[in-house]
């Protein structure tokens, strides 16, 4: 039951999407109205060209080349009126398709980090790609053969009426046999079809997983046990799949064989009726091909359910991502942080991944504006938590953190991220060219700007050594620059845009010792005014912090500057001589 409720409701969030294109929709079921009733019209046709040649020697040429002309003239009108049912059908199911993978993209955008750190970035592409796809592979097919295919039975059933209604009866009692055979296979369908698509998107989650990481596959061997683990995947995705065809294999052949009764029938009580002198010759013919029209559909659409199961099956894993719970929206009187000082402050903050697992608990922490605070401990200790919280990619679980006095939860996400300036470890450059990836916060900055940054992140020499310079087009995640390169960048991006506070994530572990010196030198500039966290391993980044935070299991258990937690000789003191003992 919970199965068909959900295919019903999955079902009921397609026909939301259909209703926005509903002009699109009419225009379909007009032309397919139109192709079906001349499509009906020309065994009518063909039946009076038959009587028409009555015997050798008497035949009624001018009446049969009449006929013709006008056969002639309604395949004409039936080609284009297909064209143009064919032209609706397309772009409705892609302007739907737009739209689904609109929403995707956009919740995508506003899901809250845990669901993108919870689920496989191949996972939820493969949603948005594959399973849209097979999607729209599904309504075009519904779209195109759904509305000819029941039009042409309400018609033929018309027709075959208005010549014999005796043998009308024996299509009608044979025909839902097909019915009864298709429901049963797309019944079995759905759910081989569903666990098709989460198999696949697991599939792809892997090969994005192997392909993006090839470097360490390789550096540590790992091919052996990828290519089994591809092929355990692969396995249950071929066991699946060929279920899944197999049962909807089945449509077709079942259907045909009830459909096979049905003509064979109306062949031998047709045939009775024309030696007793019922109907004419032409209108067994006519209503033999009305008899095989009237059970194609049934072929057309058993196969067109078929379909739509894989399609509905898709279709509901994307909408599961669309309906998936966004993060915590800003309340309507949110506050725009405007003319920030850079005063931090964090009150009995307690936090957690994951709710039976502590990680950080009544933290307390009061920063002064323009203040250097570094934040150092074992890994695990929850550093980067910290800052995960200050810029709002989570919401404290209890407690609160104030900028200038204000909840940060009661101000808007953005303004608050635009008084950030942050640098990773973990780089990230998108696909453009050099000038895209440094103005990403700043699109209207001038080239002199843009230069002055660079230089103040010692990038402009290497930009300028690159083929075009600013200008120069690099692939995904920075292509074929070094990691020390791509995090200059990264740093450029910060020093153009200037904020009033800064994080500084290990900024500087993938640049070399020379150009660290350097840039050690761009942020103590930068620093001077600015509210500044600084992560490290490296203590000797971390001297000149006005307060070190020693964290340990998501608590401060030392807190002052360089010299003072040196002469306290506790668990700073340990990391600082494990360092540059001699």
């Amino acid at each position: 039951m919970a199965r068909k409720t959900g295919q019903k409701e999955t079902f009921g969030k397609v026909l939301h999407y259909i209703r926005r294109y509903w002009v699109y929709l009419a225009a379909s079921i007009v032309m397919a109205s139109v192709t079906v009733a001349l499509t009906l019209y020309f065994p009518i046709l063909t039946g009076r060209v038959i009587d028409l040649v009555i015997d050798k020697g008497r035949v009624d040429f001018s009446g049969v080349f009449a006929v013709l002309k006008r056969m002639a003239v309604i395949m004409a009108i039936t080609g284009a009126a297909q064209w143009i049912m064919n032209v609706c059908n397309n772009k409705m199911t892609y302007r739907i398709v737009q739209d689904i993978r609109n929403e995707a993209f956009r919740k995508i955008e506003i899901l809250p980090l845990k669901y993108i750190d919870g689920h496989s970035y191949g996972e939820v592409v493969s949603r948005v790609i594959a399973d849209v796809d097979q999607f729209a592979d599904g309504l075009l097919m519904g779209f195109t053969q759904f509305f000819t295919g029941v039009i042409t039975i309400l018609g033929t059933l018309g027709f075959m009426l208005s010549i014999n209604v005796a043998v009308t009866g024996v299509v009608v009692l044979v025909t839902p046999l097909s019915f009864f055979v298709a429901g049963f296979i797309a019944k079995k369908t759905y759910t081989m079809f569903h666990l098709q698509s989460e198999t696949r998107g697991e599939q792809t989650a892997l090969i994005e997983e192997m392909i993006g990481n090839q470097k360490v596959v390789q550096a540590f061997s790992h091919e052996d046990e990828a290519q089994e683990q591809f092929d355990e995947i692969n396995g249950r995705l071929e066991a699946c799949s060929l279920r899944a065809i197999f049962f909807s294999s089945l449509t077709n052949p079942s259907t045909r064989f009830v459909n096979n009764l049905v003509y064979a029938g109306v062949a031998v009580i047709g045939a009775v009726y024309a030696i007793r002198g019922g109907i004419s010759v032409g209108q067994l013919s006519c209503f033999l091909s009305y008899a095989n029209q009237y059970t194609k559909p049934f072929n057309e659409i058993s196969g067109v359910v078929t379909e739509l199961q894989n399609a509905l099956a898709c279709a509901a894993r994307i909408f599961a991502l669309i309906e998936e719970e966004p993060q915590t929206p800003e309340p309507a009187d949110a506050l725009q942080l405007q003319n920030v000082e850079g005063q931090v402050e964090l009150s009995h903050v307690s936090f957690s991944y994951v709710p039976d697992k502590k990680l950080i608990t009544d933290f307390n922490l009061s920063v002064k504006p323009g203040q250097r605070v570094a934040i150092v401990g074992p890994t695990g200790c929850g550093k980067t938590t910290v800052i995960n919280l200050l810029m709002r990619f989570y919401d404290v679980d209890q407690g609160k953190i104030c900028v200038d006095g204000a909840d940060i939860r009661e101000v808007t996400r953005k303004s608050l991220r635009e008084n950030y300036g942050m640098v990773l470890q973990e780089t990230w450059l998108k696909a453009g060219t050099i000038r895209d990836n440094i103005v990403m916060g700043r699109p209207d900055a001038t080239e002199e700007e843009i230069i002055a940054a660079a230089k103040a992140s010692h990038a402009h020499s290497f930009i300028k050594r690159l083929s075009k310079g600013y200008d120069t087009v690099i692939g995904e995640d920075g292509g074929s620059l070094s990691q020390g390169q791509k995090q200059l960048l990264c740093i450029t991006r910060v020093m153009l845009c200037l904020p009033p506070m800064l994080i500084l994530d290990e900024a500087t572990s993938s640049i070399d010792t020379r150009t660290e010196i350097r840039i050690q030198k761009a942020f103590a500039t930068m620093m001077q005014g600015r509210t500044s966290f600084i992560v490290a391993h490296r203590l000797s980044t971390i001297r000149e912090a006005d307060v070190i935070l020693v964290m340990k299991d998501g608590n401060i258990i030392e807190q002052g500057n360089h010299e003072t937690l040196l002469e306290k000789k506790g668990f700073y003191a340990g990391l600082y001589e494990s360092q540059f003992a001699s």
